[in-house]
């Protein structure tokens, strides 16, 4: 693990505050999604905290506070490049991570209860590994025809190529594709211009001698993240819908990021009414960062 101060000396005192990322979603070190977490954040700023994601440049920089609801163990507040998000996947866990590593104790002995934009989100430790129950969609049902067919001219696809539609929006707005395969989607090559703001997901199935379920991507230009590494709340979305139409097991394996050279594994799976989204966490690089006063 590595051990960096992103403060130098300087005759102002500036407040350091502990710091970690954390990388998500791989069991190999440098291959998963990493994400930016300061520790104790109150009395950041906004405007400070949007400046720390955009030099961070990650997907997702985390700011842990004080719960504000009782029922909570901490509140966590998200960034990415180009603004806020109420709900992110991999921020979720391994924010969580990153609180239990320095001394964080939940209040329930089963799960740590995170709150955040889109209110209470439930984790559990399983084993070397955190699952979280995914939120409720903001918005479901196939998307209209227009939105089908620009995602489909910017992805470069034939119209008869996408075998289902739906939004699967949990907080970020994300809708999604489903294509007839999981070669079929890493075959593609985006025109992000055209994408325009879509917070898009496209998803396709392996074949049965494949160690995955799916293959899973994920565009977000509009928000600075041409394309996410890995993506929990996308994949927590894809599940509720493919799950809840029988277009998927009950427990399944989805892969990611391999275009980006990174190597995610989501695991996903249905218990007692709902969908949990786990994987892998590591601490890889710990210190103290710096905010002027």
């Amino acid at each position: 693990m590595l051990t960096v101060f992103a403060a130098d000396r300087v005759s102002v005192p500036m407040p350091l505050h502990a710091f970690r990322q954390v990388d998500v979603f791989s069991s190999q070190p440098f291959r998963g999604n990493p994400v930016a977490v300061v520790h104790d954040a109150a009395g950041i700023s906004d405007q400070e905290m949007a400046a720390f994601a955009r030099w961070t440049n990650l997907s997702e920089t985390t700011f842990l506070l004080p719960a504000t609801r009782g029922e909570a163990d901490y509140r966590l507040r998200i960034f990415t490049p180009g603004g806020e998000l109420p709900f992110a996947g991999h921020p979720t866990l391994g924010s969580a991570h990153a609180w239990l590593e320095a001394g964080g104790v939940p209040a329930g002995r089963e799960v740590i209860v995170q709150e955040c934009g889109v209110g209470y989100v439930t984790l559990r430790r399983n084993r070397d590994q955190l699952a979280f129950a995914a939120p409720p969609l903001r918005r479901s049902g196939p998307l209209e025809a227009g939105r089908v067919a620009s995602l489909a001219l910017a992805l470069g696809l034939a119209p008869n190529e996408i075998v289902a539609h739906q939004w699967v929006d949990n907080g970020p707005g994300w809708c999604a594709l489903l294509l007839e395969s999981a070669d079929r989607v890493r075959a593609l090559t985006p025109d992000f211009a055209a994408l325009g703001d879509a917070v898009l997901g496209v998803v396709g199935p392996w074949d049965e001698a494949a160690a995955a379920d799916f293959e899973v991507r994920a565009f977000v230009p509009s928000l600075g993240v041409p394309e996410d590494p890995v993506t929990g709340s996308l994949n927590a979305g894809v599940a509720q819908w493919l799950i809840g139409q029988g277009l998927a097991p009950e427990r399944d394996r989805a892969t990611q990021g391999h275009c980006l050279g990174r190597a995610g594994e989501i695991a996903v799976e249905a218990r007692d009414g709902e969908i949990w989204i786990g994987g892998a966490t590591r601490t890889l690089i710990e210190g103290q960062a710096a905010f002027q006063r």
